[in-house]
């Protein structure tokens, strides 16, 4: 293969390349986090990807780690203190194609200045915003900064403000800057004249997964009667199986009690080594020779069918919850009983 040259590749075929320079193992763990189209297509671009030299590798893979580092910079101090350190890395053209590259698709989020803002300050300001501002708002915020905004608000907003962020699909730039003109703020970053996509139900799981228990059953328990396909895809959602690491060793042993075998080796098949160790040191050492083995016996497993044993011990753990047999720790103060 002749020598890689970037502007002549699209992004999705140096997505395939990177894929194969990073190995089976490793590509696995990042197609877990792209959406099934976004899978099928680099899939078949992996397909059709026939050679690639060691150079080409090296190439994309250096391409990546700059882009990488660059957005790290990014977040640390912004765009220029990002250019000023990669231009002492890789000298003034690259930096400047990497930082261009990224502004091109990059959205630093806006109000920058609110997610440095002590969460009890923060929520005495907003707290009586309109539920749409609050949830544009809270939308930008780290999980853990919104989880506290969301659990002080009265219980009759904290589920409009819940299904607002979930049904949010894109704010245009003139309304975030009204609203951050009303904070009294600077723009935080560049917005583009493109709409820009914030909120969703991945954001309003990850609020809910934060906040303590309490304000999670009232959210869901009017979702439910307000907009039940919602809290459907919410609840689905909610906690996933990786999350079995938050469980402590009795409670882990307490759901292996309800789950199959099958489903069991099936789900470890796809669980990363923390969360298989988590598993096994919590089954008799007869039972986890056993479990390993079947693991070895059935040879590879779709991926569609280690989601769906994953999922049944999920919604063991989520019942087991329910009914107080397990404590799940969150990061929202919930009680500890000791």
């Amino acid at each position: 293969m002749a020598r890689y040259q970037e502007d002549t590749l699209s992004g999705l075929q140096k997505a395939a390349i990177l894929m194969i320079a990073l190995g089976p193992e490793k590509s696995a763990l990042l197609f877990k986090h792209l959406k099934e189209e976004e899978i099928e297509e680099l899939t078949l671009e992996i397909a059709n990807t026939r050679s690639v030299s060691q150079q080409a590798k090296e190439e994309v893979i250096d391409e990546f780690y700059q882009i990488c580092l660059a957005q790290q910079y990014i977040a640390e101090g912004g765009i220029t203190y990002a250019k000023e350190l990669l231009e002492k890395s890789f000298g003034n053209d690259r930096a400047m194609d990497v930082i261009s590259k990224l502004t091109a698709s990059l959205q630093v989020k806006p109000f920058e200045f609110v997610r440095k803002t002590d969460a009890t300050q923060l929520f005495n300001f907003i707290q009586d915003e309109h539920p749409q501002t609050i949830a544009l708002i809270l939308s930008y915020l780290p999980a853990g900064q919104a989880a506290m905004i969301v659990s002080a608000l009265p219980p009759d907003r904290q589920a409009d403000v819940a299904k607002r962020i979930a049904v949010m699909d894109r704010t245009s730039p003139d309304v975030i800057k009204e609203v951050e003109k009303v904070l009294e703020s600077k723009l935080a970053s560049l917005v583009n004249q493109d709409y820009t996509i914030i909120g969703g139900v991945d954001a309003v799981v990850e609020i809910l997964n934060t906040v303590d228990r309490g304000t999670e059953k009232h959210i869901m328990e009017t979702l439910e009667i307000e907009e039940p396909e919602l809290a459907d895809e919410i609840r689905k959602k909610m906690f996933v199986f990786e999350d079995i690491l938050l469980l402590d060793d009795r409670a882990i042993q307490r759901v292996l009690r309800d789950v199959d075998n099958n489903d069991l080796a099936t789900a470890l098949k796809g669980a990363n080594e923390q969360v298989q160790n988590a598993i096994f040191k919590n089954l008799s050492s007869r039972l986890a020779t056993m479990i390993k083995e079947d693991m070895e016996f059935m040879g590879p497993v779709r991926m569609k069918d280690v989601e769906e044993a994953q999922q049944k011990i999920v919604s063991v753990i989520r019942k087991l919850e329910d009914s107080g047999d397990i404590v799940i720790s969150r990061g929202g103060g919930d009680e500890i009983i000791v």
